[in-house]
């Protein structure tokens, strides 16, 4: 296993897609800092200390926003929101204004799986 954020409570998360290099190769423009990482067979993208692994999608688990968004921190989220939408995600929900002048929204990546972006609003 990778080295993680030794205080961080998540590990690793998961995306389903039905392709998986365009996936790994979608989310390194999406995460542009982000380390690609090769363990034996198996490829992951490492973002501040989360892995983040991009899989096949299976009669298990399909792609697609079913379920729970892990919500990525935006340095600003204006400029965060544009970059996704540049490289083909969608707007979902939001922006909206939360407290102590952030904000947050979610886009869908091209496999229709929800990003959730939290961060100052400019």
């Amino acid at each position: 296993m990778l080295n993680v954020m030794p205080h961080s409570p998540i590990v690793a998360v998961m995306v389903h897609v039905a392709d998986v290099q365009a996936g790994l190769a979608w989310y390194q423009r999406a995460f542009p800092l982000a380390t690609c990482v090769r363990e034996e067979e198996f490829e992951l993208l490492l973002v501040d200390g989360v892995q983040l692994e991009v899989v096949l999608s299976d009669e298990k688990v399909g792609s697609g926003s079913a379920g729970s968004v892990v919500y990525w921190r935006a340095g600003d989220l204006n400029t965060a929101l544009s970059h996704m939408r540049a490289i083909g995600a969608q707007l979902y929900r939001g922006p909206m204004k939360i407290e102590q002048g952030l904000g947050m929204c979610q886009v869908k990546d091209p496999w229709g799986n929800c990003i959730g972006l939290r961060g100052p609003v400019q």
